[in-house]
Parts: structure tokens; sequence; C-alpha cells
């Protein structure tokens, strides 16, 4: 009787670097060593369970927990040799990541895992910790609102203010965009209370001081700013119009517009080696006192004094353009056409000329010129009315920007007041204007984290605590994407490389700087296959290109993580 042949294949693309980042990591037994799963898990362990999950979501742009054991049973195989030990889809199951998530939610044993994965992650990597990042955003979806909920209305980040949603405060590590913690709260908390808890989560997690911590206006609070003076370390950040009011950045400025006061021009290299002026000002020395746990703190804070040029164009751009279209529109008032409104009288047209310029936000730059209008117009006979003149009277008004005025509002745009605690020689005023913007690094992780790959919104569940255990999930993706393209960055630093081939279309264009998302898509369609005769099963692994052996290298993996994939699987029966 003949033998039954079978032959079955699976894609395995990317999912063994995925697997073995998060094992160089101690993602795994990190979380099993701090979680405790529930009393009747059995089969794959919490840890493994969760690093499979993330390697579902990381190569399918999808958090959906239904969709998880489907993409599990068409790859047992590969998983099964990945993990070590025989997988069942069924062990990835909606009901058992809900679980998942419920055991992530935990407040006292997420931060104990926190500062224990920050801990190894700085020793693993050899991180040397000098600055961190810290923001918020937020996640709108179509929840239900109650009182006590983390589902709130709030001020949108994401220009939904109609849907309620999370807030989400990461701390990053720079310049790799890391993240050391991660703090889920309710959608209303406002920013400005998230910043001394972050400050205090990153402190235990890398237990450092001397840290430069970078943050936004809400961060300029005294309390915070104290804060960061009392435990040893230093700030960067802007000032708002509650700690440096108009008439107080008029007095810093004074003396810059009466040419008493010289600046300092900075600079930032460009990718072709040229230097180019991005921004210049000066700086101030005042004393600061604040309240810190019932203790006073005494230092000196400088205050940067910074226009960015870039910034001062495009605003003065954006308001001669709204002068240009104000004239426009106050000119069209006196158009005379049939059907059109006319002005009767001074106030009326006023009026509507004065809405034109508060619409365009220029109505303090603009003069206006009512004049009325006395025309005669021949009428001729008609139903025993005698041919004669018609006088018709109506307002007109012209606008014309005020120069004076104009160059008044331009000479304030651009300018902006940074306060930092940090000496002179740790941060010089070019190097904190340069510092600051760097704000891209962790923009970066926010747009991994609401868009591909880890697609945070939209949300599909409706639970607190597993909307809390989702996030801190997808930090743990976005940690993983962070070193995993850090390392391969280090890496063509130290050669002294680049890495071509990851640009479709274009398979010589190389880079220095390759993102994760293209290193991991590098690794598309690799598939097994495996052909079973009987009870004999041969293996075959699609051949490694050029490329995607460099990349393993880079990373220090061995490509055996893929030749492994021929032996025998474990027996998953």
């Amino acid at each position: 009787m003949a033998e039954n042949l079978t032959v079955t294949t699976e894609r395995v693309d990317d999912i063994p670097v995925l697997i073995a980042q998060a094992e160089r990591m101690g993602l795994p037994g990190l979380v099993d060593e701090h979680f405790v799963s529930h009393g009747n898990w059995l089969g794959t362990s919490l840890g493994m369970t969760i690093t499979v999950w993330l390697d579902h979501i990381l190569s399918e742009g999808d958090h959906r927990l239904n969709q998880v054991q489907g993409w599990v049973s068409h790859r047992e195989e590969t998983l099964s040799i990945a993990v070590g030990h025989p997988v069942r889809s069924l062990e990835w199951s909606d009901d058992r990541l809900g679980i998942a998530l419920d055991v992530l939610s935990d407040d006292q044993r997420w931060q104990q895992f926190e500062a224990g994965l920050n801990r190894r992650l700085v020793r693993v990597y050899a991180l040397a910790p000098k600055q961190v990042r810290l923001d918020s955003t937020t996640t709108s979806g179509y929840w239900t609102v109650t009182e006590d909920g983390m589902f709130q209305f709030g001020h949108s980040k994401d220009h939904r203010p109609d849907l309620p949603q999370l807030k989400v405060m990461v701390s990053t590590l720079d310049p790799m965009g890391m993240p050391l913690a991660v703090q889920v709260v309710s959608g209303e908390r406002a920013d400005d209370r998230l910043y001394i808890p972050a400050i205090q989560r990153v402190g235990q997690g890398l237990d450092e001081h001397g840290l430069l911590y970078v943050g936004g206006c809400k961060m300029g609070a005294l309390e915070p700013r104290g804060f960061i003076q009392a435990q040893g370390d230093c700030y960067l950040c802007p000032l708002a119009k509650v700690q440096m009011p108009d008439q107080e950045l008029e007095k810093l400025l004074k003396p810059v517009w009466a040419g008493e006061q010289p600046v300092t021009a900075v600079y930032r290299s460009k990718e072709d080696g040229q230097q180019e002026q991005i921004a210049e000002g000066y700086e101030v020395t005042v004393p600061l006192t604040a309240e810190i746990d019932g203790k006073p703190v005494v230092w000196h804070e400088r205050r940067l004094v910074i226009r960015s040029l870039q910034q001062a164009q495009a605003t003065e751009a954006a308001l001669r353009t709204r002068l240009a279209r104000a004239e426009t529109q106050v000119a069209a008032l006196n158009e005379r056409k049939q059907g059109k409104k006319r002005f009767t009288n001074e106030e009326e047209v006023r009026q509507a000329a004065e809405a034109i310029l508060r619409e365009r936000r220029v109505i303090e730059l603009v003069t206006l010129t009512p004049e009325e209008q006395v025309r005669e117009r021949p009428v001729r006979a008609y139903g025993g009315h005698p041919a004669g003149v018609r006088v018709e009277r109506d307002w007109q008004v012209q606008a014309k920007a005020n120069p004076q005025a104009v160059a008044g509002a331009i000479r304030w745009f651009g300018w902006r007041v940074y306060a930092t605690n940090a000496s002179a020689e740790m941060l010089s005023l070019e190097k904190a204007v340069l510092a600051y913007r760097e704000e891209y690094v962790i923009e970066r992780s926010f747009g991994r984290l609401k868009g591909k790959p880890l697609s945070v919104t939209p949300m599909y569940l409706q639970s607190d605590k597993r909307a809390t255990g989702l996030i801190r999930l997808l930090s743990l993706g976005l940690r993983l994407l962070a070193l995993l393209e850090f390392s391969v960055r280090q890496e063509l630093a130290e050669r002294d490389e680049k890495l071509a081939g990851l640009y479709a279309g274009n398979p010589k264009r190389s880079t220095s700087h390759p993102t994760a998302e293209a290193l991991l898509k590098a690794f598309d369609n690799i598939t097994l296959s495996v052909v079973s005769l009987g009870e004999q099963a041969h293996r075959h692994v699609t051949p490694l290109s050029v490329l995607q052996t460099k990349i393993l290298a880079l990373l220090g993996f061995p490509s055996g993580i893929y030749d492994r994939l021929c032996a025998q699987a474990p027996n998953t029966s």
C-alpha cells in the first residue's frame, strides 16, 4: 500500500529574529519572575505567551486578541522549534490572552518588573543613561464613560475631543528612544501632575542620578523643577506663559531689540557637512526657591532666551498670508453685484470688516478706513414719471496693514525661554537648543504606538484593566524595536559601514540609520516546508539572502536561528 505524501508550508519571516531579540532582553524570564499567572495556567509560560503575542503584533500590526490563535495555528512547527517546546494554538485563545492582560495590569508588579527590565537592558546593552525625554499622548475610542473609569473626556492630542480617551505618559532614553517608564492614566488627567511620578519611576529603574530630563512646558511648573533639583538631577524645558508672561518676556527681549544684548548663534550640521544657523539667543541666571516634601529647595536656574529662525520665518509667512487674505476679503465687501448686500451706514460696514479681521487674527494690525460713496445714476422716464437722476449712497471700507504694528508683532516671533539647572559646562546654550530639538525621538515612539506596527488605535477593549495591560504590552514592543534598531546602527557605526538593499526599487541605496521596521521587513517570505512520507519528514527553510545574513551578523545573532528550523520539531501531538 502506497504511503501518503503530505507537504505543509509555514510563513517564518521575522519570527526567529523577534524571539531571539526578546530572549536577549530577558523578557520571557522577567515576566515569569515578576508576575503570578492564573492558578490553572498550563503549557507555555506567561512570559513566552506574551513574547509570541508580541511577535504576532509586530508582524501583523494587529493587537486584537481574537486574531492570534489563528496566526499561531499556521505556524505551530516554527514556533515549537523557536520556543524549544511544543506549542498549541489553543494556548493563544482570546480568553487566555485576556488573562495575560489582567496580570500585566497589576500596578505594583508592573513597576517592579519595569525596574528590573531597565536594569537588565542597561547592563546587557552597555547603555550609558544621560538624557531622558518625557511626554504624553492620548488614544481615543468609542468607549463608555463611567464616573471612576479610565476612559474620560479631556484635552485630546488626537484632535478628537468628541471621543473619550486614555492618556499615556512615556519616559524614553535618548537618543535611542527606548521607553524606560510607561504610565497609563485616565483621559482627563493634566500633564503637569504626571511628571514627578514618571521621574520617580525612571530613578527606581536606573538607580542613578545626574540625568538630564527633557520635557514640555507642563514640566516647567515650579514643583517638577524643584523635585528634579532636590534629587540631584537636571532639567530642560520651555516655560509656558504662566511661568513666563509676556511682560516678563518683553523685559528679556527689549535689550535684544535695542541692540544692547549680544546673542549667540546656534548652528547644526547638515547631511552634506555644511553648517546651518538654526537659532540665536542668550542666557540669564535667576535664584529660585521651592518647597518639596515640606523642605525648602534653593538653587540657581539658567534661563535661555532663544529665537528659532525657522519658526520665526514660518510664523511671519503665515501672518503675511493672513493679512493678504484679510485685505482681499475686506475689498470684496465693496464689490457691487446684483443681489449683494449694500452697506448703508458706517457702523454696519465697519462691523463686517472687523469680523473678517478677527477671523484672520489680524484685527490689531490693520487700519480700516470707511468712506461714504455717492453716485448719480440717470433714470429713464417710465409710468408717467419723468426722466431724471437718482442719487445712491452707500458705505465702503478700505483695509491696510499698519507697517509699524506688523513689525512690532514680527519681532516677537520665534522667541521662547527655556529653563535648566544644568551647568554651562554640562549643557551649553547651543547643546540645550539641539537637545530640545530632538523631541522627534519620542514623537516617533508615539507614531509606532498609535500607528503601525503596534496599532493601539483603534482599541477594541472596554475593560480598564485590559486596556492598561494592553498599553503596557505594546510598550514592550516599543522597547524591542528601539533596541533592535540601536544594535544595528551601533554596529554599523563601529564598522564605519552602511547597509544596502532595504529600499524597494533602489537596491543600491544604503543607509547607516536603518529603521527597525525596514530591518524586519527584510525577512519577509521566508518559509518552512515539511515533506512527510510515512514516518519520514524532511524540512526545508528558504535560504537566507546576503542582506538577511548581514542583518543577523549586525544583530549578533547566528544564522542558526533559522537553520535549526530544519531539525525535528518537538512533538506537538
